[in-house]
């Protein structure tokens, strides 16, 4: 179990790390030199436009690999996907500026995005299963924690790069060609990730469904067709943890540096040490949820993610370096408190044989509703000179419809199910056990 995770972790990581590089340039330099005829606030917008292309991206990418997930297996869409985002994030690295090649330099990047997206969309589902469908019950949540430590792992690489080139470089030199180098480091990430996941074996329900000839023929319009609530329920319910992290990963770094005057070196260790913290707790979180169950942590992050989005802005709002990183950390902390245990949650939710694409689709659909929109809407609200307390609301509002969702979503943790139907405390709770 240790070596399938590990190999798990490193694919996500890797894979998050190609996405977060891409969000970091979006709110640092892609503005300028790819919209240089647009005013600052309308070539941030159109950056966090390119970046919002990679959300829209992933439900697509969800479809395709997971189509290739419940038809053919777990394994081959572990090395797709790492390859094609991979590909792109190094060919993102490449591509020529606005000023040498005009209006195909933001269409090349708007392509590539894309491609960023699509792979993406395609990696959470395989890397999820490759350790849910491994690991014993009573400890699923914690094995299936380790992809989910991937994105805030990805995102202290993409970051602490940046950070190590912005202080060691001169403006001019980072603009120039300072901010291409982590893209062309994703080259030589992605390699090391094919090598770790070459052997890894396919899961154990897979090959079951295999022999049994029980695989679905078209996964994707039997989820469709036959759960499409419990679809739209979970794209909902993961809507919030996008939110929070975009906005404080992203929008949060471009609204310091231009709004407040923090400068980009502050403002990145600030957010990183709030990273660094989620990153430690997703582990204990999910130990917490093999426990308890999946969804008690659920209801209480997004809960705690609705009553902090106010706090947040307030201590952003003051440009102190200790009292941001107050700021995000409380936020992080809510949000790693549900995603903590999506891993495992999301797949007990969906029946094998449509488990790659309905999890990952739904997945992915909370990345469109919660990430994609974030950075564009708070920049749009945070555009006046007072404080941005329209995007408060924004991100409680989104908080409070994660929470509805989850509420109508059932515990899946088959040893806490158990136990409450020993003790006689839910009635039908025995049937709650199989996949809803």
């Amino acid at each position: 179990m240790l070596r399938l995770a590990s190999a798990s972790l490193a694919g996500t990581a890797i894979e998050f790390y190609d996405f977060f590089v891409y969000g970091t340039a979006a709110a640092l330099v892609l503005g300028p030199l790819f919209f240089p005829s647009f005013s600052p606030l309308a070539g941030t917008l159109a950056a966090f436009g390119t970046f919002g292309v990679g959300f829209l991206a992933r439900p697509l990418g969800s479809v395709v690999f997971g189509h290739i997930g419940d038809r053919y297996g777990r394994r081959p869409v572990l090395l797709a996907s790492l390859l094609l985002t991979g590909l792109a994030t190094v060919a993102v690295g490449c591509v020529p500026t606005y000023a040498s090649i005009g209006m195909t330099a933001p269409v090349l990047l708007l392509l590539l995005r894309f491609l960023q997206g699509l792979g993406l969309g395609g990696e959470w589902g395989g890397a999820v299963l490759l350790t849910a469908e491994h690991a014993p019950e009573g400890r699923r949540g914690l094995w299936s924690s380790f992809p989910q430590i991937g994105p805030p792992v990805g995102f202290l690489l993409a970051n602490g790069m940046i950070l190590a080139l912005s202080a060691s470089l001169s403006e001019a030199q980072f603009t120039s060609w300072g901010w291409r180098v982590p893209f062309w480091a994703a080259g030589l990430l992605a390699l090391a990730g094919l090598w770790l996941r070459r052997s890894v074996e396919e899961t154990p329900q897979f090959r079951a469904l295999a022999e049994t000839g029980r695989r679905a023929d078209a996964p994707l319009a039997e989820v469709v067709r036959g759960h499409w609530r419990l679809l739209l329920l979970t794209g909902g319910a993961l809507a919030a943890a996008y939110a929070v992290f975009y906005a404080v990963t992203t929008w949060s770094l471009a609204y310091a540096t231009a709004h407040l005057g923090v400068g980009r070196t502050v403002t990145l260790a600030c957010i990183m040490a709030a990273v660094a913290l989620m990153g430690l707790m997703t582990p204990l979180m999910a130990v917490v949820g093999d426990r308890y169950g999946r969804r008690p942590l659920c209801l209480a992050g997004c809960a705690a993610c609705a009553l902090w989005m106010f706090p947040l802005v307030a201590l952003l709002r003051t440009a102190d370096p200790l009292l941001m990183t107050l700021g995000f950390t409380g936020a992080l902390l809510g949000m790693v408190t549900m995603f903590a245990v999506v891993g495992a949650y999301l797949p007990e939710l969906y029946h094998p044989r449509i488990r790659c694409t309905g999890a990952a689709v739904g997945y992915n659909l909370g990345g469109v509703l919660g990430g994609a929109l974030t950075p564009i809407a708070a920049t749009a609200l945070a555009a006046g000179s007072g404080p941005p307390w329209g995007v408060a609301v924004y991100l409680s509002g989104i908080a409070v419809v994660s929470l509805g969702c989850f509420a109508l979503l059932p515990e899946t943790n088959p040893v806490v199910v158990r136990r409450r139907a020993a003790a006689g405390t839910e009635t039908g709770a025995a049937e709650a056990a199989a996949p809803a």
